[in-house]
């Protein structure tokens, strides 16, 4: 799972810096992109695996689409 749970420690790479010091949910792509590239793999492949988990986690049925 991926989440914004610290909302006073933004990411570090996150460009540009925003004017409030809060972190948000609104970040949780430059979360995702810093977790792929840790890992070695493509952001879409992180995406996926991070929601599936989600979903299994929280019994939430899979959107069609």
């Amino acid at each position: 799972l991926l989440e914004t749970d610290a909302p006073y420690l933004l990411p570090r790479t996150l460009r540009p810096k925003p004017k409030s010091r809060r972190n948000e949910p609104a970040f949780l792509p430059e979360v995702l992109r810093v977790v792929a590239d840790a890992r070695g793999r493509e952001d879409a492949i992180v995406a996926a695996q991070t929601t599936d988990n989600a979903r299994r986690f929280f019994k939430l049925p899979e959107i069609a689409g």
